[in-house]
């Protein structure tokens, strides 16, 4: 894990999941240690046909599949899905290189920016994921 990425001006999710705020939205994707375990991305299904759809805090808005494993996506926040990396389609594998930037999953507009109080900062998901056993 030290040698991962945890950039400190995000909030990160006990099911791997980062978030950057900017105003009243969410950018939403999964952490590099996430990415690591999972290996090779190679496939990320989101709701690209439903564009406003309204998402819980924790609530499931994806999946994401690579050559070890598939696993479900968990928003961090509640609110209206209002843009998704249409990018993903077509090579799922930006996931792998960058995560926090280009392979960023979903943009949410926040309905309760309390939910950003029940995520970690970056040294609480750093130690979270080193003593997990994630």
């Amino acid at each position: 894990m030290a040698d991962l990425e945890v950039p400190a001006n995000l909030k990160y999710s006990q099911t791997h999941e980062w978030v950057r705020v900017e105003g009243d939205e969410a950018t939403v994707g999964i952490t590099a240690y996430a990415q690591n375990e999972l290996g090779d991305v190679v496939f990320v299904e989101l709701p690209w046909d439903e564009a406003g759809r309204e998402v819980a805090a924790e609530g499931k808005f994806g999946d994401v599949e690579s050559v070890k494993a598939a696993s479900e996506l968990f928003s961090p926040v509640a609110g209206a899905i209002i843009r998704m990396n249409e990018a993903l389609k077509e090579t799922p594998d930006i996931v792998n290189s960058d995560p926090y930037g280009d392979g960023w999953m979903i943009v949410v507009k926040l309905s309760d920016k309390g939910d950003l109080d029940r995520l970690m900062d970056a040294a609480a998901y750093e130690a979270f994921a080193k003593t997990a056993g994630h």
